[in-house]
């Protein structure tokens, strides 16, 4: 069998091939984290990404492949989410420019979108790093350059493409040692390979490729739609509704499980003792009912969001200011903290709930105000805070590049709505850098790295950026992080308490008050998923 050129429905093919095989290898994509911790979601993040250009052309039936192309690349480009899906979207956008006013493609043509998409990626990236996805995309792409020197044929092109970049995703250990001690390849990397495999799969198969349930199902629940404080955006589900539940033995997954039906913005965390339950629906009394089945409810709270907006917008029809903050967060109280601290929209996002590029846009959009500084609070939004950024017209938009809550934090402390745009972002980025940041949590498999042994269960202790302690006693912990993290001059330890530490936090502060009496703690109750403690050196 030969194959020498296609037109957009062979390349829609081709893009659905590849959203099945991410689907199904996400999780596995996801467990590549060089870090044992709970928020690895690149294979997520790509899934995603590519699924937004899979449900924009499912139904497009032109034959035109630049048509097709442009298609899939615009909406991968509103879809992105975290670095892995922004690289993946500029991969999308160089086939676009490629095969542009084009009516089908051959190998020579499908070789430049191929050399396109890896240098637009890597323009993406300010610093890129070789072992990463970048090196996969690039050599696949050199072998595809070689491969249609020989060969018109686009299945041995594709052959020898997919069989490159399998031999440089395998060398990624190579290039960073931290892939080599972890014991994982690039994570980002695997994803294109799977990509590639899709494309191949897509180019060999005569008939339609059917999309799998989850295109038509919504979105898992961590990736639901993003909450922020906006004055145009539909509601949808009218309640939000927040409870406790205690009882022995509550089954968290059963109640995720079926509570999803009744709305969207879904969280269901905690212990089997107390579970702690925040969702949007128009039925907050069926919500309520099922989950008496599993204990009693407490902290009862319903609002109205449709009444909530309405005030909101009465409010800002008549408002337009100079200067407007957007941030990134989850959890309640961290979303309290961020608005009393100025922030005019906060999207729900983090650790787990990258926000795609588009979802940043409309919260930017939602602000009434001439210029914006926004504040993605997670190395992995970054990208994507540019991606939105740049394509907003009607304001000025300026991305302050926190990497963690707590730089977030001390960026909008130092935040002026008197000064201008250039001044305030100097002065955060000043103020952001000045911040350590620790983080604890558990692991979610077990690894070796930076000289700990690591069981699956483990407590871990990250201090700006790498593990510092290992172990199972919280306290002794974050005990053993801080004496490594402080230093002479600091005198000031904020602590943001998660979901897993309800009803803990205060003892635990008050121990470490005791061990170490030199420093004045702050104890804010933060709400976030996953992460037991989140804090600030100062």
């Amino acid at each position: 069998m030969s194959l020498y050129s296609f037109d957009g429905q062979g390349l829609k093919k081709m893009i659905l091939g590849s959203t099945n095989l991410l689907a199904l290898h996400k999780s596995e994509i996801d467990a590549l984290n060089v870090f044992p911790v709970p928020d690895g979601d690149t294979g997520n993040n790509m899934y995603l990404t590519l699924l937004a250009a899979a449900k924009e052309i499912q139904e497009l039936e032109t034959v035109h492949i630049g048509e097709m192309a442009e298609a899939a690349a615009q909406a991968c480009l509103m879809g992105a989410r975290g670095n892995s899906g922004v690289i993946l979207s500029q991969l999308v956008r160089g086939f676009s420019k490629a095969l542009a006013g084009k009516e089908r493609a051959n190998a020579i043509e499908v070789v430049e979108a191929l050399e396109e998409g890896a240098k637009l990626a890597y323009q993406a990236v300010m610093n890129p790093v070789e072992g990463t996805i970048l090196t996969v995309m690039r050599r696949s792409a050199e072998a595809a350059r070689n491969a249609v020197a020989k060969n018109y044929d686009l299945l041995r092109v594709m052959i020898m493409t997919l069989k490159e970049a399998r031999m440089a995703l395998a060398e990624t250990p190579d290039l960073l040692p931290v892939l080599k001690e972890a014991g994982v390849v690039d994570a980002g990397g695997r994803g294109y390979v799977i990509i590639l495999e899709g494309i191949l799969n897509g180019l060999k198969q005569a008939e339609d490729i059917g999309l799998l349930m989850d295109f038509k199902a919504r979105q898992e629940s961590k990736f639901t739609q993003v909450l922020t404080r906006e004055v145009d955006t539909e509601i949808h589900f009218t309640y939000c509704t927040e409870f406790l539940v205690k009882g022995t033995n509550i089954p968290i997954e059963t109640i995720r499980h079926e509570l999803a039906p009744y709305g969207d913005c879904l969280m269901v965390v905690g212990t089997e003792q107390v579970v702690k339950v925040h969702i949007h629906s128009n039925h907050p009394g069926m919500v309520l009912e099922n989950c008496l089945n599993y204990g009693s409810l407490h902290e009862v709270a319903i609002h109205n969001m449709k009444e909530q907006s309405r005030k909101i917008k009465d409010e800002s029809d008549t408002l337009t200011k100079e200067i407007g903050v957007v941030t990134v967060g989850t959890g309640e109280g961290l979303m309290d903290i961020m608005y009393s601290l100025g922030a005019d929209s906060v999207i729900v996002g983090g650790q787990t709930m990258n926000p795609s590029t588009e979802e940043i846009i409309r919260a930017i959009k939602s602000v009434p105000a001439k210029g914006i500084l926004l504040l993605p609070n997670n190395k992995n939004i970054i990208l994507a805070a540019e991606q939105a950024a740049k394509m907003v017209q009607d304001k000025r938009v300026i991305v302050v590049p926190t990497r963690t809550i707590p730089q977030g934090m001390g960026a909008l402390l130092s935040f002026n709505p008197m000064v201008n745009l250039e001044e305030n972002y100097e002065n955060m980025v000043s103020a952001s850098a000045s911040v350590l940041t620790g983080e604890v949590t558990r692991a979610v498999r077990e690894t070796n790295y930076n000289g700990f042994q690591i069981n699956h269960g483990d407590l871990i202790a990250i201090a700006e950026g790498t593990i510092v302690s290992v172990g199972l006693d919280l306290k002794l912990i974050l005990t053993d992080m801080l004496n490594k993290m402080l230093e002479e001059e600091h005198s000031l330890v904020t602590l943001y308490s998660g979901e897993e530490v309800m009803g803990q936090a205060e003892e635990i502060v008050e121990y470490l008050q005791e061990e170490l009496p030199d420093i004045e703690f702050e104890l804010h109750q933060g709400g976030q998923p996953l992460y037991h403690f989140i804090l600030s050196v100062e």
